[in-house]
């Protein structure tokens, strides 16, 4: 690649960066006392971080079946209160199962 269009990229790439994160300094000075707003802004994280792994499981073992399998073992887990660790785990071992099967 151009080194100069990288170094451009790099640039734009930065302003970019510093300004979405200079923004929210900029335009709320005071305290955010809007109860839906501070509920919006609580649940972000959350959504962004769904957002972007979610769809990521699907495409991680190449096979639909297989992330279907490892997906389903990790929400009952979750949702039956295990930990992080146990649920990754034995996603990972269900995944890897189901890639032996199918």
């Amino acid at each position: 690649m151009n080194p100069v269009r990288l170094a451009i990229y790099m640039i734009l790439m930065a302003g970019t960066t510093y300004l979405i994160r200079m923004i929210p300094f900029t335009f709320f000075r005071k305290k955010v006392t809007n109860r839906f707003f501070k509920s919006f802004l609580y649940y972000v994280p959350y959504a962004v971080l769904s957002a972007m792994t979610f769809p990521a499981v699907f495409y991680s073992t190449g096979n639909y079946v297989t992330a279907t399998v490892g997906t389903v073992v990790a929400l009952v887990l979750a949702f039956s209160k295990c930990s992080l660790t146990v649920v990754a785990a034995c996603a990972a071992v269900a995944t890897f199962a189901a890639s032996l099967i199918f």
